[in-house]
């Protein structure tokens, strides 16, 4: 019954320190989409009904 506890305590800490690293990560802009920009005036914009501009 011990292994049980150590093996779920031990879990427990490798999740904690995965999550911290995520959201490291996520602040120093790891994450952050640098293609789409440079690619983004390559995309046709869709013409606006008269609807749409309207509201």
């Amino acid at each position: 019954m011990s292994v049980i506890y150590l093996l779920i305590s031990v879990s427990l800490l490798v999740a904690m320190v995965f999550l911290v690293l995520f959201i490291i990560s996520v602040r120093n802009g790891q994450y952050d989409d640098t293609y789409t920009p440079s690619v983004r005036m390559l995309f046709e914009e869709e013409e606006k009904t008269n609807q749409e501009k309207n509201n």
